[in-house]
C-alpha cells in the first residue's frame, strides 16, 4: 500500500482532480477544508449520549453528502444529486413543524448536543460563505451553493429542537 505522505505537498501545493495543482492557500483547498471541518463536528454531534438514533443517522448521511460535496469541489467528476438538496427541504418542513417559533436568538450551551449542533452551523455558515467567494472566481454548481445554505439552516433547526426537548 502507498503511503499517504507522498511529500508532493511540501511545497506548499496540494492535487486537485487530474493533475491540477494549486496553492494550498487557494479558496477551493479552503472550501474543502470548511467541509471536511463541518463533517468532523457533525462526527462529534453524533457521539453524544443524548444523540437520539435518527439523528445519528442523519447526520451520517449528511457526512457521506459532504464527501461528495468536497469531490465536487476538488474537481472531481462528482455531483451532488439534486435530490440531497430535496431532502434537506423535506427535514426543514419537518423540524418548523415541531420547533417552536423564533422569537429570539438561540444561545448555545443548554446540552451538549444542542452546543455541537451549534458549533456545526456555524462552522457550516462559514463554509457558504467561503463557497459563495469561491464562486466569484471559479465555477461552482448552484446545487452545491444551495445545498450548504439549506444544511445550515436544518442544523440551527435541530439545535433548537434539541433546545426545547
Amino acid at each position: 500500500m502507498a503511503s499517504i505522505s507522498t511529500r508532493t505537498g511540501d511545497a506548499g501545493t496540494t492535487g486537485l482532480g487530474g493533475a491540477r495543482r494549486v496553492p494550498k492557500t487557494h479558496p477551493r483547498i479552503d472550501a474543502i477544508g470548511c467541509v471536511d471541518e463541518l463533517s468532523a463536528h457533525l462526527g462529534t454531534a453524533k457521539t453524544e449520549p443524548a444523540a437520539s438514533e435518527e439523528l445519528k443517522n442523519f447526520l451520517h448521511e449528511i457526512q457521506l453528502e459532504l464527501i461528495t460535496l468536497m469531490g465536487e469541489l476538488a474537481d472531481k467528476a462528482t455531483e451532488l444529486p439534486a435530490s440531497a438538496l430535496a431532502r434537506l427541504d423535506e427535514k426543514v418542513k419537518t423540524l418548523e413543524a415541531v420547533v417552536p417559533p423564533f422569537k429570539t436568538w438561540a444561545i448555545s450551551g443548554t446540552s451538549p448536543l444542542q452546543a455541537r449542533l451549534h458549533v456545526a452551523r456555524t462552522v457550516c455558515r462559514r463554509t457558504e460563505r467561503v463557497v459563495v467567494s469561491l464562486a466569484e472566481i471559479e465555477p461552482v454548481s448552484e446545487n452545491l451553493r444551495r445545498y450548504v445554505n439549506r444544511l445550515s439552516d436544518v442544523l440551527w433547526l435541530l439545535a433548537r429542537k434539541e433546545e426545547n426537548e
